[in-house]
């Protein structure tokens, strides 16, 4: 099982700050993870992926995107996040 390079995005994230570091790890590598913990950090992950399949264009690549829950630990106990695999694809 391959390790995903992890972008952790919060409600407070811009957008287009976490769309630039999508699209540049993209570039670089076939697949990577984003993770939300709360509706306002899914919102702008969300916001984010779509920024990102608009930087990706002029590299005629695409985004195909699987979200699931998944169990992060933290300092308090377990939460629930969001996470994005985001793998980059050839434009048709």
């Amino acid at each position: 099982m391959q390790v995903l390079e992890t972008v952790k995005v919060s409600g407070q994230s811009k957008p287009s700050a976490v769309a630039g570091a999508i699209a540049g790890l993209l570039r670089s590598q076939p697949q990577i993870e984003v993770q939300a913990i709360g509706a306002e950090a899914v919102n702008q992950s969300v916001k984010a992926l779509a920024i990102a399949r608009d930087y990706l264009a002029d590299n005629r690549r695409d985004l195909i995107v699987q979200p699931s829950f998944v169990k992060l630990p933290q300092a308090d106990g377990e939460r629930t996040a969001i996470q994005f695999i985001v793998t980059a694809i050839a434009r048709v």
